[in-house]
C-alpha cells in the first residue's frame, strides 16, 4: 500500500491523483465548496481561544492535497490570521507543486520562525503578527509546537495490514505475492506475536469468523504517535469514515471475505466493504490490481484511534459526526442567511447563484448517508 499510493515515481499521488472535481478521482468536504473551509476557519479560532491566543499559531493541514482547504480557510479571514502559520503537509511533490500554483508558499523557516534575540545573551524569541505566512512540508514539522492539526480524510490512506480469522484463535497475515504472468496475488502467512496480538486489541474478545478480514492500522498509530511528539500543547482534529469492530465485521471487507481462485477473492461487487478503491471519481477494481493507478481506502478503526491518542499523550475532547460537527460551528445560520440572499435577488444575480451554491454545498456537507455521516475526532493535549 505504501509503494502502491506513495511511490515517488509511481505511486498513486505522485502522480497527481488523488482529490477535487474534474478530472480527479474522488471528492472531500473541501472540494464541495468553500463553506467547509469557512467552518474550519471558525474552528481554529475557537481553538486559538482556547489555547491562549498563541502566535506563532501553527496550524497543520496533513493530507493537504493540492491546498484547496487552506485557500477556502484563508479566504474565511479567521480572527487568528495575524497569528496563523499554516503549514500544508502533503508527500506529493507533484500535489506540493500544486499547492505552490495557488497560495502564496514560504520558505518553512519564515513561517515556524523567525526568531530574534532582544540581547545577544538573551534566548531567541519568535515575532508576533507576521500572519499569515504559508509553506509546504513533505513531513510534519519538528516540534515541540503549540497549534492545531487538521487531518481531513487522511487516515483512511494511511498504510495498514490485513489479518484473516483462521477460525481457531490463530490469526493469518495477508501478504502481497509475485503471481504470474506479471500479475500480483494474496498470499496468507502466520502472523506473527506483535501482529496477533494488535489483532487481539482490535476485537477485544469479540469472536471472528473464519476467512473474515480485518485492518490493522500500524501508519495511523504511527501518525498519531508523531503528533503526540510534535505537540507540546495543541489540538488533533481526525475527519474520516470509521467504524466499530462489529461494523467492520458486518459489512466484510468488500472483496470477498474468502480468496477466490488466484487469490483474488470475488471483487464483482465491492459493496460497502472497509476496504474501496476509487479512480476517475468512480469505485476502483481490487486493491492488487494495477497498483499505483487507482487510490486505496479503509474505514478508521476507532477503538484503535482513541487507544493510539491516549498512548501519545492525548484526551478525546468530543467525537460526533461531521454533520453534528458541523452545526456546532453554525453552517445552518450560513444557510438561512443564503437562502434568504438568493430569494431576495434575480435568479441571474451573481450574489443569488452563489447563495444558492452555498445551500447545496451544504445539504452535501450534512448528508446523513454520504459525508455527513463522517466521523470528527477531536484530541487535545494540554487543553481544557
Amino acid at each position: 500500500m505504501e509503494a502502491a499510493l506513495y511511490d515517488p515515481d509511481a505511486g498513486f499521488f505522485a502522480r497527481g491523483g488523488g482529490a477535487g472535481r474534474a478530472g480527479a478521482d474522488f471528492l472531500t468536504s473541501p472540494e464541495v465548496g468553500a463553506l467547509y473551509g469557512a467552518l474550519v476557519a471558525r474552528a481554529l479560532d475557537e481553538w486559538w481561544a482556547r489555547l491562549d491566543r498563541p502566535d506563532p499559531f501553527i496550524v497543520v493541514d496533513a493530507g493537504a492535497g493540492r491546498g484547496q482547504l487552506a485557500r477556502d480557510v484563508l479566504r474565511a479571514t479567521p480572527g487568528c490570521r495575524n497569528a496563523l502559520r499554516y503549514v500544508l503537509v502533503e508527500h506529493s511533490a507533484a500535489l506540493r507543486q500544486a499547492e505552490a500554483e495557488h497560495l502564496p508558499l514560504e520558505p518553512a523557516a519564515l513561517a515556524l520562525g523567525p526568531a530574534v534575540r532582544p540581547d545577544p545573551d538573551e534566548e531567541a524569541v519568535t515575532v508576533p503578527g507576521l500572519g499569515p505566512v504559508v509553506t509546504a512540508l513533505a513531513e510534519l514539522p519538528a516540534g515541540p509546537l503549540t497549534g492545531v492539526v487538521v487531518a481531513n480524510e487522511l487516515l483512511d490512506n494511511l498504510p495498514f495490514r490485513i489479518v484473516e480469522a483462521a477460525g481457531d484463535g490463530r490469526w493469518l497475515e495477508v501478504r502481497v505475492a509475485a503471481g504470474s504472468p506479471r500479475r500480483f496475488v494474496e498470499m496468507t502467512v502466520p502472523a506473527d506475536d506483535a501482529l496477533a496480538a494488535e489483532a487481539d486489541g482490535l476485537v477485544d474478545g469479540l469472536s471472528v469468523p473464519a476467512g473474515f478480514r480485518l485492518p490493522i492500522p500500524t501508519g495511523l498509530v504511527a501518525w498519531v504517535h508523531d503528533c503526540g511528539v510534535m505537540l507540546r500543547r495543541g489540538v488533533v482534529a481526525v475527519v474520516d469514515y470509521g467504524d466499530s469492530v462489529e461494523g467492520f465485521l458486518a459489512r466484510g471487507w468488500g472483496f470477498g471475505d474468502t480468496p477466490g481462485p488466484g487469490g483474488f477473492g470475488d471483487s464483482s461487487g465491492p459493496g460497502r466493504g472497509w476496504l474501496r478503491t476509487y479512480r476517475g471519481q468512480r469505485r476502483g477494481g481490487h486493491p492488487l490490481e494495477d497498483p499505483g493507478t487507482q487510490d486505496i481506502t479503509a474505514d478508521v478503526p476507532l477503538g484503535r484511534l482513541r487507544r493510539a491518542a491516549a498512548q501519545a499523550g492525548f484526551a478525546v475532547l468530543d467525537e460526533m459526526t461531521q454533520a453534528e460537527w458541523l452545526r456546532s460551528l453554525g453552517i445552518e445560520a450560513l444557510v438561512e442567511e443564503a437562502r434568504a440572499a438568493w430569494h431576495g435577488r434575480s435568479a441571474t444575480d451573481l450574489s443569488a447563484l452563489a447563495a444558492r451554491s452555498r445551500v447545496s454545498e451544504a445539504e452535501a456537507l450534512l448528508d446523513p448517508a454520504g459525508l455527513g455521516a463522517h466521523r470528527v475526532m477531536i484530541l487535545g493535549k494540554g487543553v481544557s
